[in-house]
This record gives C-alpha cells, sequence and structure tokens, in this order.
C-alpha cells in the first residue's frame, strides 16, 4: 500500500516572538548610555515597526539593537524587512515589517528548485501563500526539505503537517 505522504511549506513569524523581541530592545535603548538622550526608540506603527533617532547613525544602531534581539528569540532576519533610513523632521526613522506567506514570485522559484534539483516523483502545488509538497516517499520529502534549507532563499521557510 502506497499512500500519498505530504508536507506544508510556509513562511510564518510568532507574533508573540516578535513583540517579546521589540520588549527587549526598548529595553536596552533605554538603559543603554550611548542612547542618552539621542530620542532613540523602536515601537509599534500599526503592523510596522518604527525606530526613531536624531541621526542616521544612531537610527542604524537602533535597528541593529532590534536585530540582535531578534537573533537571541529565534526569529529569522529574513523575516524582518527594514527599509532605508529616512529623515522626518528633526530626527531620521526606520520602517520595518513582519514578512509572512510566500510571495507568488518566491513560490514560483521553490517550485522551480524542487522540480530542478528535487528526487524525480516529487510533486508541488502553490496553495496561496503556501506550497504543498507531496511524494510516495517520505526520503524523498526529507530530500526536498535538506534541498530547500541549503538553498539561498530570501525567504524564512517552516516545513510543517507533515505525514
Amino acid at each position: 500500500m502506497a499512500s500519498e505522504s505530504s508536507f506544508d511549506i510556509v513562511s510564518k513569524v510568532d507574533k508573540q516572538e516578535v513583540a517579546n523581541a521589540l520588549n527587549q530592545a526598548q529595553k536596552e535603548l533605554a538603559q543603554r548610555y550611548d542612547f542618552k538622550g539621542v530620542g532613540a526608540e523602536a515601537d509599534f506603527s500599526g503592523e510596522k515597526i518604527l525606530m526613531k533617532a536624531n541621526s542616521e547613525e544612531r537610527v542604524k544602531a537602533v535597528l541593529d539593537v532590534l536585530q540582535s534581539k531578534f537573533v537571541k528569540r529565534g526569529i529569522s532576519l529574513k523575516s524582518l524587512d527594514a527599509g532605508e533610513p529616512f529623515a522626518s523632521g528633526k530626527e531620521y526613522r526606520i520602517e520595518a515589517s513582519i514578512k509572512e506567506g510566500i510571495a507568488q514570485d518566491s513560490a514560483k522559484k521553490i517550485n522551480k528548485i524542487i522540480r530542478d534539483e528535487g528526487p524525480k516523483g516529487v510533486k508541488s502545488q502553490i496553495q496561496g501563500d503556501e506550497l504543498r509538497v507531496s511524494s510516495k516517499s517520505r526520503d524523498d520529502l526529507q530530500a526536498v526539505m535538506a534541498l530547500l534549507k541549503s538553498s539561498d532563499l530570501d525567504v524564512d521557510l517552516q516545513f510543517i503537517n507533515y505525514r
């Protein structure tokens, strides 16, 4: 009896971990001596994270602190989409958003990698902002997972519903 095995490829971020990383960054910004009196802060602005400081170098340092907290909390930096610093009045700002879901062009790229380099008999299909990969052989599915982990993609991938 050869039944189909499958798994889903998704790109999701734990919102609570993002909030925790942001809180830790805010605490560090409040305590560090080099951030005293420069108006350095990082906070949620709707769905985006807004970082502010009085100079371009300082706002980049705020972003660096936030990125270090993301890494410590196990959140991939591929899921943080930070823009360039821009002047707003007397301060500089950086807006960053959290990328979730696999964009259509990235999904097509992943599909092509699976088709070209993956084991034969493995099928993959795009379902909205995720991909379903199926095969008769579980070993082939694990080979696809290893292939995608070693590929240099600009998306943070998780593999779920492996059955």
